[in-house]
């Protein structure tokens, strides 16, 4: 599908520099995208392709723009407007609506007949598929499974009893929802399974990246709030909430009965302790371990920055002296300022 450059300007609300009628088909990277493709840039450190690039076109800030040898769209946000208009070229595949023939489904459930359950799919009793759900090949909805509107399950999803879906959600292969929490009591030395008997209610725009697992709740629900993005290989327990717009990234864990606040931004192989509380817009960096409640907004971090191993070795053993050294330290302060009294200082 073409566009013309000012089509795709006013798409996302944005002024064309250069020539309106040129005509886009596809997106590129700015080293190797041709005359029919546009490209974006949002980091500086590639601004030394604008004078290189073959794009037909490059999304940039208007700050970037005298660098610019092709045509662009000025745009406040780049990358933001660069989604949309990728979106726009790149639309998404159509589905066959109906119930394949290979998928078991049973007789007493509600499925809209403008959705589309692929191959290998097997849906228990009590399941509702709200207009436009696409259910991909190997899924497994249990009982009572709710899934609302427009709601993507690419393949190989698993979806346990009672937890509910919001519209337009998108689950990528291998997730699970809903698989029991980690909850077990400790009876003379003897491990006792503890019920989990709560459900995962997810809201609306959530995107769960591959071989991501959400526990559900151990009495109370697991929630996944409005527009929250989960990368691959996150850990949610049980009784976990993460609030609207916040984004997670890849192997992440997140402990039992922790609340993620709205608008946070966790990145990767981050470590969330349970029972505590993060405010919202909070950032936590890399290979961070949150042990306690974040109260106030802000970016954190934590972890020992990678070194040479002797020395890395060296200061682990420093590290455990921490303590002791603070306290000699505010005893050598004092000594020196009851010095300075008795002189006279």
């Amino acid at each position: 599908m073409k566009y013309t450059l000012g089509e795709l300007a006013k798409h996302v609300s944005a002024k064309v520099k250069g020539d309106s009628s040129c005509e886009i088909e596809s997106v590129g990277t700015l080293q190797h995208a041709n005359n029919t493709q546009i490209s974006f840039l949002t980091n500086p450190a590639y601004r030394k392709l604008l004078s290189e690039t073959n794009a037909g076109a490059v999304i940039m800030s208007a700050a970037d723009a005298d660098h610019c040898s092709v045509n662009a769209i000025i745009s406040k946000n780049p990358y933001a407007d660069y989604a949309q208009i990728a979106t726009l070229l790149s639309p998404a595949e159509k589905y066959a609506v109906g119930i394949d023939i290979a998928a078991h489904v049973a007789t007493d459930v509600s499925i809209s007949k403008t959705a589309s359950i692929a191959a290998g799919v097997v849906i228990e009793s009590g399941v509702t598929l709200a207009d436009y759900v696409r259910i991909g090949p190997g899924c497994v909805l249990q009982k009572n499974v709710k899934i609302d509107a427009h709601s993507v399950l690419t393949a190989n999803v698993t979806i346990m009893h009672d937890c509910e879906l919001g519209e337009r959600t998108l689950i990528h292969p291998g997730v699970v929802i809903g698989g029991d929490g980690f909850g077990q009591a400790l009876d003379n030395e003897t491990w006792i399974k503890v019920p989990q008997l709560g459900r995962v209610v997810i809201g609306d725009d959530v995107e769960i990246g591959a071989n991501t697992t959400v526990d559900r709740g151990a009495i109370e629900d697991t929630v996944i709030e409005d527009n929250v993005k989960l990368d691959n290989q996150i850990q949610v327990a049980h009784n976990v909430k993460i609030g609207a717009h916040t984004a997670i990234a890849s192997s992440t864990a997140i402990a039992g009965s922790a609340k993620i606040g709205k608008h946070c931004r966790i990145a990767g192989m981050v470590g969330i302790a349970g029972h505590l509380e993060i405010a919202d817009n909070v950032t936590v960096t890399a290979m961070s371990m949150v042990s306690s409640s974040i109260r106030n907004a802000g970016v954190y971090s934590g972890g020992i920055p990678l070194d040479l191993n002797q020395h890395w070795r060296k200061n682990t053993v420093r590290f455990k002296h921490l303590d002791e050294l603070a306290k000699r330290l505010k005893t050598l302060e004092k000594q020196q300022l009851t010095s300075k009294k008795k002189s006279g200082e």
